[in-house]
């Protein structure tokens, strides 16, 4: 079992496309053909972690935050990050991180504290763009449905609750091949029109080559005609944060207690009180000031992430319970849900949930 095997893996929980262009993720230190011998998860990767892995013999460590953000000119280590690659190299232990792939992925790091504070009916809080595609392609008639469910068979991509959506229009393609041509239908050098189905259907990017490889082996013609489009429509069941519900509402100071409790955490810095009670709950592990205004839109009662400043918790404006419980406690649970994911498919290793806390912050 390789390095590449076990990342193939993570990849369709959160296929790195899905990552914030601004973010490094993936494989950060180390060759993808290596065996394993052990994996150790946590969510930062510092020296202590690193010897974390040497005394556990693990050779890969699965990390949320990548330890290599932007470019690296040198390494001698004169930096923490530059310290923990050179002693990951030296001891031939790679390094693959997931970040904001996760973030994105439906059942990534908010779902994951929705699951933790017991929310229901979760629905993705900014819907993410950019990532639907639209492929048109032109076959003759007779071959048409086989095409169509292979192409089915491989697009991973459903709207909504449907699944194998695509628009059929019958109409007439025409060509006519050179010397060099072979064609499937009609002859060389003559003009030929043939009925034909225009097929047309949506995919994520993460799909686009191996749905054309698809394509190109059941099509029939030797020229196979098609296009492809980035379209501007949000996918509902990719993005950042997650909305979800309490069976039953709260008291703003009960569930300010159990939020505390249930994230174990020291402290919870929130705007002022509503006197209303807690229903509806947004939430989006790490730094989420960005997202107040879709918390509030989304009709959120209280919105949980972290590193709010000063000027954010006046956003709130009298209309939502705005609650930063830390940036390391909103995401400690990341790391659970990757060891439980892997476990279920791997066996013939060791998956370690790190021990160590990577939390830079205390508090007196």
């Amino acid at each position: 079992m390789t390095i590449k095997n076990v990342t193939d893996y993570i990849e369709k929980l959160a296929p790195l496309n899905y990552a914030e262009s601004f973010d490094n993720v993936g494989l950060l230190v180390g060759n993808a053909a290596t065996k394993i011998t052990n994996i150790l998860v946590t969510l930062d990767t510092l020296e202590d972690t690193v010897d974390e892995a040497i005394a556990k013999k693990c050779n890969l460590i699965i990390t949320f935050h990548p330890i290599i953000f932007s470019g690296l000119k040198k390494i001698t280590g004169a930096s923490y990050v530059e310290r923990v690659v050179l002693k990951a190299i030296k001891n031939d232990i790679a390094i693959y991180a997931t970040h904001t792939a996760l973030d994105n992925a439906k059942d990534g790091v908010s779902s994951k504290i929705c699951d933790v504070l017991g929310l229901k009916n979760k629905t993705i809080l900014i819907p993410k763009k950019g990532i639907i595609k639209k492929l048109t392609t032109y076959v003759p008639k007779e071959a048409a449905p086989n095409v169509r469910q292979a192409l089915f068979a491989v697009n991973q991509n459903n709207i909504g609750n449907y699944s194998d959506a695509s628009f059929n229009v019958l109409g007439e393609g025409t060509f006519k091949g050179n010397e060099n041509s072979a064609p499937t239908i009609g002859e060389k050098n003559k003009f030929h029109t043939e009925e034909e189905i225009k097929i047309t259907m949506l995919l994520e990017s993460k799909d686009e080559s191996q749905l054309l490889r698809t394509l190109h082996e059941k099509h029939p013609y030797e020229e196979v005609a098609y296009e492809i489009v980035t379209v501007d429509n949000s996918h509902q069941d990719i993005g950042m944060g997650m909305v979800g519900e309490f069976e039953e509402a709260l008291d703003e100071t009960v569930f300010l207690h159990y939020l505390k409790k249930t994230m174990r955490t020291e402290c919870i810095r929130h705007s002022s009180l509503l006197h209303k009670k807690i229903k509806k709950v947004a939430v989006l592990g790490g730094s989420g000031s960005f997202a107040i205004e879709q918390a509030k839109k989304a009709g959120a009662d209280a919105y949980v992430s972290a590193d709010f400043k000063y000027h954010d918790f006046f956003k709130a404006e009298k209309k939502i319970l705005l609650a930063d419980i830390g940036h390391y406690e909103s995401e400690q649970f990341t790391k659970n849900l990757l060891v439980d994911y892997l476990t279920k498919k791997f066996s013939n290793f060791a998956i370690i949930l790190s021990e160590k806390s990577t939390n830079p912050i205390y508090y007196i």
